[in-house]
């Protein structure tokens, strides 16, 4: 597995780390590529790496999501990497944050998301990073 998938390990470590109850905030930092790439046997219409995740991964995870106690606190494009590794770079940044990290394993940890929505979002992005987050104490 590359860095692009949410593991189960990765869930676990999270769920142990989390506070019961408490929110938690996913930063999300994406590099789209210029053209879509998905799998052989998923059926899609070709287009852009933004397409791909704007209009199809992001209204498949809305509908997994909804119900839930979730809400986008942020998004935009990135400006200027500060400090950062040379030669990495991220278009768009996001937090997102769920009520509690039930809420997100809920989502993600489904055969729904794995099968119907996370290939658009493999397919879009080029590279991705997803950070959980606890609020300040």
């Amino acid at each position: 597995m590359n860095s692009m998938h949410i593991t189960p390990e990765a869930l676990d470590a999270l769920e142990r780390a989390a506070k019961p109850g408490a929110p938690v905030f996913m930063l999300n930092l994406l590099r789209f590529r210029d053209r879509a790439r998905y799998a052989p046997d998923f059926d899609a219409p070709p287009c852009s790496g933004r397409e791909a995740f704007y209009e199809r991964y992001i209204p498949g995870f809305r509908r997994l999501m909804a119900g839930r106690s979730v809400s986008r606190v942020f998004i935009g494009p990135v400006l200027a990497q500060i400090v950062a590794p040379e030669g990495e770079a991220w278009e768009v940044g996001a937090i997102n944050e769920y009520a509690e990290f039930g809420i997100f394993r809920a989502i993600v940890d489904t055969d729904a998301y794995r099968l119907e929505v996370e290939p658009h979002r493999l397919a879009a992005l080029a590279d991705f990073r997803l950070i959980a987050l606890d609020r300040a104490s």
